[in-house]
């Protein structure tokens, strides 16, 4: 009984650069590609793949050899990346919160606590977004964005009458280490007389926005009153304002609500960073030169909701929302 030798495995060899310049002389010298298989040893569908995916449009000259190994590198290279957010879970959940306007820190922080079992990190984040969707990168927050400074304006209106300064605040305010106490700021347009009243609790970042037709001291006290009364005196403590005259009936404001009320220093508006900081946010729906006046207040109750849903990471990556029921319940 005769056996037959078996035939070795044919091992496939991708061409090299030296094949790829052959390839492009004998093409210029009107081979054939089965003349220039035959030459180099390999199989005609081989040569007709490599000029199908390595060609070039270059004029008159349809293929050539440093060009199509540039392809084929770049092509194996391509091959080796691996891609980031590759859970399919995690990658709509990212999607989902970036377009909401999380931060890639937040989203990260927080995914373990709506997705169980899934987690991510913020740089992974960052590069799934500039390395495979930077259309995203649009819904990212500015970071270090410059501040104009605010100039004196000659004939500036009179100051605000019993006001304390912010240096007289107890530390347990400036500290963040207990509930109720509030900033109050307004956000306003050139294009519209309607001013929106905006006022923020410093620990759990609640924040709430109100529509006010002018920015007088009046509308300014209804507004804050407003949003606070449903409140009692152990969630609305303190009310910390600016200089304008907006708030010139604080002690209106003070005895209404049963709180005291302290002003930051002039031209120093980053002493109520969180009131300013929620006033970033707003301005990612509502930029500048929006007119005022014709936002509905649905639509600002929308934009309310939307950024008192958004994670902190200052809460633990918890909601403001989620954290005001919290320290309610207690």
């Amino acid at each position: 009984m005769t056996t037959s030798k078996k035939q070795p495995k044919k091992v496939y060899k991708h061409l090299d650069r030296v094949e790829r310049e052959e390839i492009a002389i004998l093409l210029a010298n009107g081979k054939t590609q089965k003349e220039i298989a035959a030459r180099l040893n390999r199989d005609p569908a081989t040569i007709s793949r490599e000029l199908k995916r390595n060609a070039t449009d270059i004029y008159r000259t349809r293929y050539r050899g440093h060009r199509a190994q540039l392809k084929a590198d770049l092509r194996k290279q391509a091959t080796h990346h691996k891609p980031r957010l590759s859970n399919k879970r995690v990658r709509k959940y990212v999607i989902k919160n970036l377009k909401k306007g999380f931060t890639p820190e937040q989203i990260a922080g927080r995914i373990s606590i709506d997705l169980k079992g899934c987690n991510t990190n913020h740089e992974s984040i960052y590069l799934f977004i500039y390395h495979e969707r930077p259309d995203l990168a649009q819904h990212l927050l500015r970071a270090n964005r410059k501040r104009r400074n605010r100039r004196s304006k000659k004939g500036r209106r009179g100051t605000i009458l019993h006001r304390t300064m912010i240096d007289k605040r107890p530390a347990a305010i400036n500290e963040r280490t207990e509930v109720g106490h509030w900033e109050a700021d307004t956000v306003v347009s050139k294009q519209s007389k309607s001013v929106l009243v905006v006022v923020r609790e410093r620990k759990l970042q609640l924040m709430f926005i109100r529509k006010i037709p002018r920015k007088t001291a009046k509308e300014m006290r209804k507004a804050v009153v407003g949003m606070l009364r449903r409140f009692d005196n152990r969630f609305v403590r303190s009310i910390t304002f600016d200089n304008g005259l907006e708030n010139a009936e604080h002690q209106k404001i003070a005895a209404l609500l049963g709180v005291k009320t302290y002003f930051c220093n002039p031209y120093h508006s980053w002493e109520k960073g969180g009131v300013e900081n929620g006033i970033g946010l707003i301005r990612r729906d509502l930029p500048k030169k929006t007119d005022f006046s014709l936002i509905s207040n649905r639509k600002i109750r929308f934009i309310e909701k939307k950024w008192n849903n958004r994670p902190r990471k200052l809460l633990g990556f918890l909601t403001p929302l989620e954290a005001k029921n919290i320290a309610l319940s207690h």
